[in-house]
């Protein structure tokens, strides 16, 4: 990678992480020596990019909490691995943020060029996943699980279990587990305290709720 790649890429690393990193772990992300890395960074103050270094735990370079990130540019090459990598997870219901996902995919295609766009459909048809879908799941369920998730909220689920009895609980997501046939919520039982899977093709109902109105 040339120096000025080098620069670029390394802005658009930190722009994509505004908590510290340390010198080291940039030299490595970019196998580069620190003294490289200092000087790159000094180059990039100079072009008045507001990088600070913060001391202590957790510190490292990062950019100014307040600056605004300007367009992100993507090459035909990036975006067509986005969406493709994308598409493949909304084929397969890996992941229960399919509108966000489709969202963010419509932004990536938003942001090439007309002929760069062009170049992503020819590279699209070039790429092929193959999988085993994972169970479907309701999309207001779908809807719910988002909300909660992004937004830290409680969810009261109606969970169907293997005998096909019905029970409702209030739990907190804690993560999300993708596996090739089931997509699966980490969660907190609210009632008992206990970490608990729930396969998100048995939740039958889901409602967000706010932590004033839990039993």
């Amino acid at each position: 990678m040339q120096r000025t790649e080098r620069l670029f890429a390394l802005a658009e690393y930190l722009r994509g992480r505004r908590t510290g990193v340390t010198a080291e772990v940039l030299a490595q992300r970019f196998e580069v020596t620190i003294r490289t890395i200092y000087r790159d960074l000094d180059t990039l103050r100079a072009a008045a990019l507001p990088l600070s270094a913060e001391r202590g735990r957790g510190g490292g370079y990062a950019l100014d909490r307040s600056y605004t990130l300007p367009p992100v540019n993507f090459t035909a090459r990036e975006a067509a691995l986005l969406v493709a990598l994308g598409r493949f997870a909304i084929d397969t219901r890996l992941l229960p943020f399919t509108e966000t996902l489709e969202g963010a995919l419509d932004k990536v295609r938003a942001a090439l060029s007309a002929s760069a766009q062009r170049e992503l459909l020819t590279r699209l048809d070039e790429l092929t996943f193959l999988g085993v879908p994972t169970l479907p799941a309701k999309k207001s369920v779908r809807a719910a699980v988002e909300r909660a998730w992004f937004e830290q909220q409680p969810l009261r689920i109606t969970y169907v279990d293997t005998r096909f009895l019905e029970t409702t609980r209030e739990v907190r997501l804690t993560g999300v587990v993708m596996e090739r046939h089931e997509t699966r919520l980490v969660a907190i039982d609210v009632a008992t305290g206990e970490k608990k899977h729930f396969r998100l093709d048995r939740i039958a109902r889901a409602e967000v709720l706010r932590p004033d109105t839990m039993k």
